[in-house]
C-alpha cells in the first residue's frame, strides 16, 4: 500500500500528466476532462471511506475538521499538525475511521448521477449545512481573495473580481440560486441514504460540544466530555486564525494558509460570525435575500421566514 502523502503526490501528477497530454483538445474539453479525473478519485475514496462529510463550500467544513482532528490527536497523542484528511490518521492509528470530506463538485462527473445521490447509497453520510446567505458571502471572498483563476473557470466561477458582495450573492453561477440548488437536491436526498446525520452550522457554534458529540456518537467513536471540551478550546476562531498565520496545518497544503496576512478579508478563517451577511447588505437587499430563501429552500434545514 502507498503511503496517503505519496498517493496523493502520484494522483496530482497522473492528472497532470492526463492533461498535458490532452493538450490539443479545446479549452472547455480539458476542463470536463479535469472534472473527470477529479471525480474517479472521489468515487474510488468514496468506496473506501468509513463515513463521508458534505457540504459546500465555505459552510463550516474546516472548522468541523478541526474539531475532529483534535479528539483524535488528544485521545491517540498525535501532533496538533496532524488535520485529518481521509486516511491519513488511519495510517498512524487503525482505530481512527477513514473520512472523506467533499464538497460534492466532481463525482457526478465521472458517474453521471447528477439528478440524484445514488452515489452516496449505503454509505454513511452527514451533511453540514450554514445558512445559504452566509454561506454566499463567505463564498465572495473566498472567491475575491483566495480562489485560483482555474478553479474558478472549473467550478464555473464568475471570472472577473468586479463584482460586488450584493451582485455576487445573486449570481447563478456562484451564489444563492447555486447554493440553494445544491441543498434542496441533498434535502429531497437524504431520506434515501442508508445512515445519515444532518448538521448545521448555527447548531455547532451554539452548542459546539454537544453537536460534536453527535457527531462522534455516529461514527461510532463516541467522545468524552474532556475530549470534546478541548476540541472546542483548540478550534476557537482566534485559536484557528492564528495557527493559519503560523501555517500549523502546511501538510494539508496551501488551503490552510493565508495568501495575504495583512489582509484579514483572505484567511480561510475569516469571521465565522452567524448572520454575518447581513452586515454587507442594506435592508432592501436583505429581504430580497430572505425572500428568495423562504420561497425556494426545503423547510428540512429550518432557516426561517422573513
Amino acid at each position: 500500500m502507498i503511503l496517503p502523502p505519496l498517493r496523493v503526490a502520484y494522483k496530482r501528477a497522473s492528472r497532470s500528466l492526463a492533461l498535458i497530454t490532452a493538450v490539443t483538445r479545446s479549452p472547455e474539453e480539458r476542463l470536463a476532462l479535469e472534472r473527470r479525473l477529479r471525480g474517479e478519485e472521489e468515487f474510488r475514496k468514496l468506496q473506501r471511506a468509513d463515513a463521508v462529510f458534505v457540504s459546500y463550500g465555505k459552510a463550516g467544513r474546516t472548522w468541523l475538521r478541526v474539531l475532529i482532528s483534535r479528539v483524535y490527536q488528544v485521545r491517540h497523542g498525535l501532533s496538533e499538525r496532524n488535520l485529518i484528511g481521509f486516511d491519513n490518521l488511519h495510517w498512524k492509528v487503525r482505530a481512527i475511521p477513514k473520512l472523506m470530506f467533499t464538497h460534492d463538485n466532481y463525482l457526478k462527473d465521472y458517474t453521471g448521477n447528477a439528478n440524484d445521490k445514488r452515489d452516496y447509497y449505503g454509505h454513511k453520510v452527514a451533511l453540514l449545512v450554514r445558512h445559504p446567505a452566509d454561506t454566499a458571502v463567505s463564498q465572495f471572498f473566498q472567491w475575491k481573495f483566495r480562489m485560483r483563476d482555474r478553479k474558478k473557470a472549473m467550478n464555473r466561477y464568475p471570472g472577473q473580481d468586479t463584482l460586488e458582495v450584493g451582485q455576487f450573492i445573486m449570481n447563478s453561477d456562484a451564489g444563492l440560486p447555486k447554493i440553494v440548488e445544491f441543498m434542496n437536491l441533498w434535502a429531497r436526498e437524504f431520506p434515501q441514504l442508508e445512515s445519515n446525520l444532518l448538521l448545521r452550522y448555527e447548531d455547532l457554534r451554539a452548542d459546539t460540544a454537544g453537536e460534536l458529540g453527535r457527531v462522534f456518537d455516529f461514527l461510532g467513536t463516541p467522545a468524552t466530555p474532556e475530549e470534546l471540551q478541548e476540541a472546542v478550546r483548540f478550534a476557537s476562531v482566534e485559536n484557528m486564525r492564528q495557527m493559519e498565520a503560523k501555517g500549523t496545518f502546511w501538510l494539508a497544503g496551501s488551503r490552510m494558509r493565508t495568501r495575504d496576512k495583512s489582509n484579514p478579508d483572505a484567511y480561510k478563517v475569516r469571521r465565522a460570525k452567524v448572520g454575518g451577511w447581513r452586515d454587507y447588505l442594506d435592508e432592501v437587499k436583505a429581504a430580497e435575500v430572505e425572500t428568495y430563501i423562504y420561497e425556494r429552500l426545503d423547510p428540512i434545514f429550518r432557516y426561517g421566514q422573513p
